[in-house]
């Protein structure tokens, strides 16, 4: 499929949830503002997604509050009456997502491929982005793609704050160290690693390396107890910040962390979008899909085997959709999986120097 030849002045971006998707979208945003400087940029996200990119410069934000219910979408086509795009970039295929993009006027709406555009988001749209088996920031990138943007300029500018970084400052001194954060919780409890596993990690980290620990997290209930349990268990060289940040808090924070040791959720992301180096933990998923974008070489990846063992088929030739669900696959990694890749970090790189 050949580039579209025309000039895009006015361009929307759809794009609600979650973190890290959210997080891993900032790159095209560079990008889309490099190659397209007069390009008037704008994002329709969420509530918690506006939180972590309020004040990015080049772009307008408009945020879509889903517990409004019915009542955000009669806002939002208040808000964009009138308004006419050169080109929507639907960048999110779910229900919620797709019963937007008929309120959005534009000749050109580029979606998902029918492999990934769930919940008939082809149906809103009238041109798709190949299919590949790609990373997610990669098919980000698919889609500008399709406008002839074929030059990446990988770089995030997250738009944190002196005060968000100030407050991060005060918890994670760079006097000592070195700092592991640890965020042992993710969105699905699937996805998480045994908290008794983590605790041994942490004992070795500050044994082997003399390591600071900060633990992170939402403010959810599961995330609390698990920030508790390891703090029963461990009770000297660990902040426990979990459930106490704000979005921009927490990049901040990880910012002045060494390493993020975390399974597959958002703040892996984030961490990235700062340039801290990630320790990902991934078997429900493929991490070539969703894991560590800058630092793939720290993941430990136990989807192939758990594919084999917990669902008996064959990783090379499973759809890429596929996830494993049963069978508890993320007890197929080891702890000293994990510390082998924690050396790669402590033993051979030099600490990061930070204010």
């Amino acid at each position: 499929m050949p580039p579209l030849a025309f000039q895009v002045n006015r361009l929307v971006i759809v794009r609600l949830s979650a973190l890290g998707d959210v997080t891993l979208l900032l790159p095209v945003i560079e990008t889309l503002k490099r190659a397209a400087p007069q390009a008037e940029i704008t994002w329709i996200t969420g509530t918690a997604a506006g939180a972590l990119l309020e004040g990015i410069p080049g772009v307008e934000l408009i945020v879509f509050d889903k517990r409004q219910g019915m009542s955000a979408y009669f806002k939002l086509r208040r808000r964009l009456a009138g308004r006419q795009f050169d080109v929507l970039l639907a960048m999110q295929a779910s229900w919620r997502a797709n019963f937007i993009y008929p309120l959005i006027s534009a000749p050109l709406k580029i979606g998902f491929d029918r492999v990934r555009a769930r919940d008939g988001q082809w149906l809103f749209t009238n041109r798709a982005i190949p299919f590949a088996r790609q990373h997610l920031l990669d098919s980000f990138f698919a889609f500008i793609e399709c406008l002839g943007i074929t030059e990446r300029v990988l770089q995030w500018n997250l738009p944190l704050t002196a005060a968000d970084q100030a407050w991060a400052a005060a918890r994670v001194p760079r006097d000592r160290g070195p700092w592991l954060a640890v965020n042992p919780g993710a969105s699905k409890p699937e996805r998480e690693w045994p908290v008794e596993r983590m605790i041994e990690v942490i004992r070795a980290a500050q044994q082997r390396w003399d390591a600071q620990v900060v633990l992170t997290g939402g403010p959810g209930g599961r995330e609390g107890a698990v920030g508790k349990q390891i703090t029963a268990a461990i009770t000297t060289n660990v902040t426990n910040l979990i459930g106490q940040t704000s979005l921009k808090q927490l990049a901040a924070v990880l910012a002045r962390a060494d390493c993020l040791l975390a399974p597959d959720t958002g703040p892996v992301h984030l961490a990235g979008a700062v340039g801290t180096p990630v320790v990902g933990l991934y078997a429900v998923a493929p991490p070539q899909l969703s894991g560590p974008y800058l630092s793939p070489e720290l993941t430990v990846n136990r989807f192939p085997e758990a594919v084999r063992t917990m669902l008996g088929r064959d990783p090379q030739t499973v759809k890429w959709t596929t996830r494993v669900h049963r069978g508890a696959p993320m007890r197929l990694i080891a702890v000293d999986d994990v510390l082998a890749k924690l050396a790669q970090v402590f033993e051979k790189a030099a600490p990061r120097i930070s204010a």
